[in-house]
């Protein structure tokens, strides 16, 4: 029987998506839900996984754009099992057999004195152990444009960093090897030395030399390309404005190193900044709901519900997956999603659904040590919250001089929906509720 491995759809807005890597080669064996290829499309990037078990035929080679539901390949089901159940057999009757020959162990034992003179044969034989243990990562896993890349410049792909999904080396990983940005790790013996050391000079000609300057031109990926889009649109379509303050965060910190223990033990999960901050913001809601509204043409549509969008830095780029009723979520909860998220990225599973839908969004620029920054809207929400790093710094607390951890916080929003007044006012009151997280957590 054969199988048609398609591209599958992500969501009604999607067209076409970049076949970004295989993982597999044609002609190769794979089993049922066994990732085969990754796509990117403008929003998300998603891993597919085989349907059947069975010898895969690719059809279309890595890097091409393909329409939603192009076949890209094909799965025979029937060649796959036939190679897999020999092996258990012959195993079982070869136990049986081993128990009454025990004689022939009892006779290799008696000779046992004349085997003082192989002691020097022993020590060889951790040699030829070490070479072979280079070949375990088998070329045949790699994507075809790599494996040919490695097989040009006669480069062992044990000394190569990957980075792609589960550690796989991609085409990247090669050039930059070839570079020198990734210094190679010694291997033993005088041949590999020798190969490692002829590689770097062949590649020579495409980099720039000492003195020279160069220049590297790659096509941005649909995400980086709808990401440009997206901003620019925010800047160009609505009249965004910028408001700041700071955040005393003593109580937060305190709150969290006193239930820090309890909290994991409860929960397993680990008490983090962010759902303070998102339980803010849907008090601050609450109060001011055209900072949960957004222009529709000529009307203003607000909104009755808290879909909170937390933007999560990737490779590929920076994605706002969106927890859905924020508002009735506890902690536990929050902080959950938000690690869900992030494995989500991690592993390609992130859907199309789960960016969606979001009213109103944050924005932690802290986690990279950013200390000021001016967030810029994800449209069409018309409210984003910008947190940055804790940082102790001198303030004055009733008429005295004292150090205490803080934040600066921006709200940038969309000023023809959001008046001034309405924006300090707002960004206060989430002031408010993260210096007094104890009156918050009683409001809930």
């Amino acid at each position: 029987m054969i199988v048609e491995v398609k591209v599958p759809s992500v969501g009604e807005s999607v067209t076409e998506a970049l076949l970004a890597q295989w993982f597999k080669n044609d002609g190769d064996t794979v089993n049922k839900d066994e990732p085969l290829f990754v796509i990117e499309t403008d929003k998300v990037t998603l891993e597919v996984v085989s349907e059947a078990a069975g010898v895969l035929a690719v059809k279309v080679q890595e890097g091409e754009t393909v329409a939603i539901g192009t076949v890209v390949g094909t799965i025979d089901t029937a060649a796959a099992p036939k190679p897999a159940e020999p092996p258990p057999t012959p195993e079982a009757p070869e136990i049986k057999e081993t128990q009454p020959p025990a004689a022939t162990r009892e006779e290799p034992q008696e000779p046992a004195p004349e085997t003082p003179p192989p002691p020097t044969p022993e020590p060889p034989p951790p040699q030829p152990e070490s070479a072979p243990a280079r070949p375990s990562l088998d070329l045949d896993d790699l994507a075809p444009s790599v494996r040919r890349l490695i097989a040009e410049k006669n480069l062992d792909p044990a000394q190569i960093t990957g980075t792609g999904p589960a550690g796989r080396i991609t085409k990247g990983d090669v050039v930059l090897f070839l570079e020198g940005l990734r210094p190679p790790v010694p291997a033993s013996g005088d041949e590999p030395v020798q190969k490692s050391v002829q590689a770097p000079p062949q590649p020579s000609a495409a980099t720039p030399k000492a003195g020279e300057e160069g220049t590297t031109r790659k096509p941005m990926s649909p995400i980086r390309q709808r990401i440009a889009s997206h901003l620019l649109a925010a800047k160009q379509k609505t009249a965004m404005l910028t408001t700041f303050n700071d955040i005393d965060m003593t109580r937060v910190l305190a709150l969290r190193a006193q239930y820090k223990e309890s909290f994991k033990e409860k929960y397993g999960i680990s008490l983090g900044m962010m759902s303070f901050f998102i339980k803010a913001c849907v008090e601050a809601l609450k109060e001011f709901p055209e900072v949960n509204a957004y222009i529709d043409d000529k009307d203003i549509l607000y909104h009755h519900y808290y879909h909170i969008g937390v933007a999560i830095g990737s490779e590929k780029g920076l994605v706002v997956p969106v927890i859905r009723r924020a508002d009735q979520l506890n902690f536990a909860e929050l902080e959950q999603a938000i690690v869900d998220f992030v494995n989500k990225i991690k592993e390609n599973r992130l859907e199309l659904a789960d960016l969606e839908g979001g009213t109103f969004t944050i924005s932690n620029g802290g986690v990279f040590g950013s200390l000021l920054s001016t967030p810029i809207l994800n449209m069409p929400q018309s409210g984003i919250l910008g947190m940055h790093r804790i940082e102790k710094r001198p303030v004055v607390i009733e008429d005295q001089i004292v150090i205490r951890p803080m934040m600066y916080v921006a709200l940038s929003y969309d000023h023809r929906i959001i008046d001034g007044r309405e924006a300090v006012t707002f960004l206060k009151r989430i002031k408010e509720c993260i210096e007094n997280p104890e009156r918050m957590m009683m409001e809930i």
